[in-house]
């Protein structure tokens, strides 16, 4: 329970660094953070695969396979869902500065509840890894999770901050986008710890929302401003990389 804890505060806290380097580098140029977000997807689109829907596959028995891609798509439509009920992520990451102000801090705001929204299912994901005891696997893709939330962190104390909102204030916000992360993360562990038979549904739905982030999220928005190859070969680095630690690891 300790690790999970930990795994939970450092999963959120990743947010809140995320967010610190945000105030030291207010003008990051959108090919340094389309390259970091990249790698990011590559290291979350490994865990989905490696930590989250074969294992569900191996908990699933004789009737496996159906578990998983019913699991992947009800992640992802749940995920479909939130984005009816609250803006993309990408869709007001760049707020135009020169707008009026009051409509510009309702943009921004929407903006940051989009990400802690968000947020909750990426958290579920890390907690519902450590659901299968193998808490190697489950620290790979908490730690996925967890370099992702430093670029998302990155991008939100810009507009913010740009629509007037005070430093103070602007990292309160963030932390609590990151505290969202951490309720997710014991949701998701205490939900496969209480009955071992949802595991293997629970592994393939936190696979389908991270697939639907990566796919829906992450790629559009890395391949938005020009800096598609360097994305792409991005990506494939952190796929690789992840895709070697499991090896090394298993």
């Amino acid at each position: 329970m300790e690790l999970v804890l930990l795994t939970a505060l450092g999963v959120g806290g990743a947010t809140v660094i995320g967010a610190l380097v945000g105030f030291g580098f207010k003008n990051i140029s959108h090919k340094f953070s389309d390259i970091v977000l990249s790698f990011a997807a590559g290291v979350m689109l490994a865990a989905a695969v490696l930590g989250l829907i074969i294992p569900s596959l191996d908990y699933g028995g004789k009737y496996g396979i159906f578990i998983t891609v019913a699991g992947i798509f009800c992640g992802a439509v749940c995920l479909n869902l939130i984005d009816k009920l609250v803006p993309h992520l990408h869709k007001f990451a760049g707020v135009e500065t020169e707008s009026h102000n009051n409509a510009k801090l309702s943009k921004v705001l929407l903006f940051v509840m989009a990400i802690a929204i968000h947020n909750l299912p990426e958290g579920i994901a890390a907690g519902v890894g450590f659901g299968s005891g193998d808490n190697s696997q489950a620290l790979i893709i908490a730690g996925g999770i967890a370099l992702q939330n430093i670029p998302e962190g990155m991008v939100i104390i810009g507009p913010m901050l740009a629509a007037g909102i005070s430093p103070r204030r602007t990292f309160i916000l963030a932390m609590i986008t990151g505290l969202v992360e951490v309720v997710g993360t014991l949701l998701g562990y205490f939900a496969v710890s209480i009955s071992a038979a949802v595991l293997p549904f629970a592994l393939a739905f936190a696979g389908g929302t991270m697939l639907y982030v990566i796919s829906d999220e992450m790629i559009p928005e890395t391949h938005a401003h020009g800096s598609e190859r360097g994305a792409t070969y991005a990506l494939l680095v952190g796929f690789c990389i992840m895709l070697v630690t499991d090896v090394l690891l298993g």
